[in-house]
């Protein structure tokens, strides 16, 4: 740097020039191995027009430092400054104080729209120009001024104004959690499995070395026949679904007299690198369905799948059919897929490519590990998942609050090689589920149609993982009978909406005619939680009121561990 280094413009300038090297490494093409450094990978196809838009960056770049370089003092003129109302980045009124920092702030605004410009007047295929706009904006993101120190009003005052203690304790947070290999979003410490969260009484009555399975115990005189097994995602632990008293599906549905089986999924182990996809749904999904009927002498259950739960439960029912098992009177979906046609910006990051590298490395033995997961999905939503701890706890010196739901945010699991590689192949990259018969699953052609259960599919409207519009084309896929309901907010939020809380809204009774839009545009909007519907439409289902259990398991299946049990309490590597 020159000798105006110690003016944020001019920092701000040394970044980008930096950050646009980085991004030219990046967005270089792999050639390697072919002789032209041609390729017909859409992935290259993104990197090839990438590296034109950062050519075009860096003219940009050097216009705004000659620009920078004879502007000084700069009065904060609103009416020159880029929009910022709404971003919770420049809220503090020491963005606006100081005229070096408001002219930091509003150029990077300004570059940032530049970019994202420069993306959509692209000349490319839509998916290439989604990949291209989903890596600028993590580069427009991470180059963001509140992120760095000397371009942060707000870090820079508050080092001043405690002498420094803040950068010290903020450079204690950054060493433990680069001992952790990833960024603290809670403070961890306030939380233990099975202490204070995961707290709805049960029994562990089975386990495998694949999952073990919770039967909670009842909180009323009577139960249903019909008992409800829940498959949780496998990328998370099942406590999502009982995190605290207050917020807990699986207490809500133990108090509408349901006897609630749970599936906790294991942590994978080297050891157990190998298991595939069809493990997952032969010892995991329906193991758990045969233990529930054992257990409780049912004819038929009903059953519940969340996100790649939902994937697998219902690749589970379409294979029972297939082998003509009819042991399930409902299945119930929640923000899951069967159609892949649109899976957001997940399925930017999923191209032959890469996913070809993937399998040579795990596809056959190995661990997908449940930190890399993590950091791709909160990527999906870097200013609210990434750098707003980055900001807080390194240049600020602030631990992070304990918040329940980021620490099971951060409490990933660990997945094989063969089962995930698989997964992406045949949902994300080729979307072979909704085929039918074009996937083996357990030793026969699966077709979600021959599912005539009837099946509640809920879906939450702003949900970046799941879209709303693709878990309502399930429907199309089945056979049975279906019941939509569109929830309020995001994936993990639109689920966990309590009834107690009477909090947030939901779309319901829409015009079933096989399109997203014109369902909606005909629901009505209710207020609150849309769990109240979705136990009235369980009770259809769920049999005749008998005496509750008064011991959890039988003869067969007798009690191994009080709930949440070990598999759930065991941390990714």
């Amino acid at each position: 740097m020159n000798n105006q280094s110690n003016d944020p413009a001019q920092f701000l300038a040394e970044l980008f020039r930096t950050g646009q090297e980085m991004m030219r490494q990046f967005t270089l093409p792999n050639t390697a191995g072919q002789s032209d450094g041609s390729s017909t990978d859409p992935a290259d196809t993104f990197m090839t027009a990438s590296k034109h838009y950062i050519e075009m960056q860096q003219t940009y770049v050097k216009q705004m430092a000659g620009f920078w370089s004879n502007v000084f003092n700069v009065p904060s003129d609103s009416s020159s400054r880029g929009s910022d109302d709404d971003d919770k980045r420049f809220k503090s009124e020491a963005w606006r104080e100081d005229s070096r920092f408001d002219l930091v702030k509003r150029t990077y605004l300004a570059y940032s729209s530049y970019l994202q410009d420069s993306v959509d007047a692209a000349p490319l295929a839509e998916k290439t120009k989604g990949q291209l706009r989903f890596a600028v904006r993590q580069y427009i993101d991470a180059m963001s001024p509140s992120n760095f120190f000397a371009t942060n009003p707000e870090a820079v005052q508050l080092a001043l104004d405690t002498n420094g203690q803040s950068l010290s304790e903020g450079m204690g947070l950054f060493f433990k959690d680069m001992a952790k290999g990833r960024i603290s979003m809670t403070d961890e410490g306030a939380f233990e499995v099975g202490k204070n969260l995961a707290l709805t009484k049960g029994t562990v009555v089975f386990e495998n070395e694949l999952i073990q399975l919770i039967q909670y115990t009842p909180t009323t005189e009577t139960v249903h026949q019909r008992p409800l097994v829940i498959v949780p995602p496998c990328i998370n632990k099942f406590y999502i679904l009982d995190l605290q008293p207050e917020n807990s599906f699986v207490r809500y549905a133990v108090e509408q007299g349901h006897t609630v089986f749970m599936l906790s999924w294991r942590n994978i182990t080297p050891e157990l690198g190998h298991l595939t996809w069809d493990d997952y749904i032969e010892s995991g999904v329906m193991h758990a369905i045969d233990v529930a009927k054992d257990v409780t002498g049912a004819d038929k259950i009903n059953v519940l799948g969340f996100c790649i739960g939902g994937t697998l439960l219902a690749s589970a029912l379409a294979i029972m059919a297939a082998r003509h098992e009819e042991k399930v009177a409902s299945m119930t979906l929640l923000t899951a897929m069967l159609d892949f046609f649109d899976t957001g910006e997940m399925g930017l990051l999923v191209s032959e490519q890469s996913l070809a590298a993937r399998e040579a490395a795990i596809g056959k033995e190995g661990i997908m590990q449940g930190k890399e997961l993590a950091f791709v999905f909160s990527s999906l939503r870097a200013n609210d998942l990434i750098w707003p701890y980055v900001v807080n706890s390194y240049l600020k010196g602030k631990t992070p609050p304990a918040f329940d739901l980021l620490y099971w945010n951060s409490d990933g699991t660990n997945l094989p090689g063969p089962m995930f590689c698989w997964y992406l192949r045949n949902t994300y990259l080729e979307n072979n589920l909704r085929v039918p018969g074009k996937t083996i699953q357990c030793g026969v052609p699966v077709d979600f149609a021959k599912i005539t259960a009837p099946t509640f599919l809920y879906a939450s409207k702003e949900d970046h993982i799941v879209p709303w519009r693709t878990a309502f084309a399930s429907a199309r896929l089945l056979s049975g009978e279906t019941t939509f309901v569109l929830g309020a907010s995001g994936h993990i939020a639109g689920v966990i909406n309590p009834a107690s809380k009477n909090k947030r809204n939901y779309w319901a009774d829409g015009t079933a005619d096989g399109d997203a839009d014109g369902w909606l545009s005909s629901a009505n909007a209710l207020p609150g939680s849309w769990w109240p519907k979705w136990s009235d439409w369980l009770t259809q289902y769920a049999g005749e009121r008998v005496p509750a259990p008064r011991v959890p398991g039988n003869k067969k299946y007798a009690g191994i561990e009080p709930a949440p049990g070990r598999y759930a309490k065991a941390k990714a590597g």
